[in-house]
């Protein structure tokens, strides 16, 4: 079955880095588009970006410039690289994936704060 597994979240400070990974099995990994999500205290979950099967990637506007998302297609990981944190990046991030219908993980803990 897919097994999608994040992990890589913690508690940072401002202006720090944190790349979270996502494990992925039970799935043809290579083919598929990957996404990450993240969801705020209080708010909707909201798409961070994407990448291709092939490597090619696309942000949403706020994370454009500070956020990198890439994959290992031998190894089945997907990565999301954060940059430049900031206390409104504070969220629980999830990778998915669609096939036939929206699979996520159960997500990874990011917390800036000063």
């Amino acid at each position: 079955q897919v097994q999608l597994v994040e992990s890589g979240g913690g508690l940072v400070k401002p202006g720090d880095s944190l790349r979270l990974s996502c494990a992925a099995s039970g799935f043809t990994f290579r083919v598929r588009r990957m996404f990450w999500y993240r969801q705020s205290p209080g708010k909707e979950r909201e798409l961070v970006g994407s990448i291709f099967g092939s490597g090619g990637t696309d942000y949403v506007d706020f994370a454009k410039g500070r956020f990198s998302i890439s994959r290992d297609n031998d190894r089945n990981m997907v990565y999301l690289q954060l940059n430049s944190l900031k206390p409104e990046d504070t969220a629980v991030y999830y990778c998915n994936t669609i096939i036939g219908t929206q699979y996520w993980g159960q997500g990874t803990q990011v917390t800036v704060t000063s």
